[in-house]
């Protein structure tokens, strides 16, 4: 029996696998279809904004030979939409991750507190890496908002807290950001968002493949993965024991999967894949892996977990 369970703060684990914050998880349908998907082991929900947002309008996905790019701006039902779905969510086999992206620092605060008044007691996930959205800025690239924010969240906020990540691109960032978030009591980090502010032309039209921002816009699948590993074991590396993580990026078959729990990902979150093959990916995954562990004379994911190995 091939043992695929992980933990983070308090709550286990039996499956690794969830999907990426944005994918399949804005609607309650969508939510409890990845929720009775084969292959699941959590769900998080769409990040919410403090009220609803159609986001960007036009054209704002496309699928790529290597994945994907999008644009999508945000689109949600609201905080208080998947509040209401986490506060009767009572499914103990598969925890759930309620995540939000306030457009200003305000919004998140205001967001956590709501969190922390209501009778949800799952893991948050605070999303510091929208890169679609016109003219906002990432706060996860901007090393001192992201340690005032965190710092007065902290002040009130006593539930599971995790935030999502974008990617760095620096041995130096990778040391700055860690030193961050090790001052903090996180249960875990989210690595990575899509790339972003990536460009796509369409070879037959000689335009852009979607229409916000000009064109630009988010890349995902497996373009990414040299990206999502660096980030994972970059960050794996520098992080406190304690803060756990989530990898995310690139994944499109079980050997994904195992490369970034090699890096050193407690769970693995699937985005462009579960877009365009929906939640039976799950069991696809799920079974490439245990395959890929049998080949190696694995039966659990602790014993390669966090052991990649470097050249001499």
């Amino acid at each position: 029996m091939t043992n695929l369970t992980a933990s983070i703060a308090g709550f286990h684990f039996q499956d690794l696998l969830l999907n990426a914050a944005g994918v399949h998880c804005e609607t309650t349908e969508e939510l409890e279809a990845l929720r009775k998907a084969t292959g699941t082991g959590a769900l998080i929900t769409k990040s919410a904004t403090p009220k609803p947002r159609p986001g960007n309008s036009g054209l704002r996905y496309q699928d790529l030979p290597l994945g994907s790019i999008n644009s999508m701006g945000l689109p949600n039902q609201g905080l208080s939409y998947y509040l209401d779905y986490a506060n009767h969510y009572h499914d103990q086999q598969k925890p759930l991750f309620l995540s939000i992206a306030g457009l200003t620092q305000a919004d998140n605060l205001a967001m956590l507190a709501d969190i922390q008044a209501s009778e949800f007691t799952g893991l948050v996930e605070l999303n510091l890496s929208c890169p679609n959205v016109p003219g906002k800025p990432q706060t996860g690239y901007d090393f001192e908002a992201t340690r005032q924010i965190l710092t007065k969240a902290f002040t009130f906020f006593t539930k599971p807290l995790g935030v999502k990540l974008p990617p760095y691109f620096d041995l130096a960032h990778f040391d700055q950001i860690a030193a961050i978030l090790n001052a903090f009591p996180l249960a875990y980090v989210n690595s990575i968002n899509s790339v972003g502010n990536g460009l796509m032309i369409d070879s037959k039209t000689d335009t852009v493949m979607i229409a916000p921002k000009g064109g630009f816009g988010g890349l995902g699948g497996a373009m990414v993965k040299a990206t999502a590993l660096a980030n994972v074991h970059g960050l794996r590396q520098r992080l406190n024991p304690t803060i756990k993580v989530i990898g995310t990026g690139g994944v499109q078959s079980g050997r994904d999967v195992y490369d970034l729990i090699l890096a050193g990902a407690d769970l693995v979150a699937v985005g462009t894949s579960l877009h365009q093959e929906g939640p039976a990916v799950f069991q696809r995954l799920r079974s490439e892996l245990i395959a890929e562990m049998d080949r190696k004379n694995y039966t659990e994911v602790d014993q390669f977990r966090n052991r990649l190995q470097t050249l001499n």
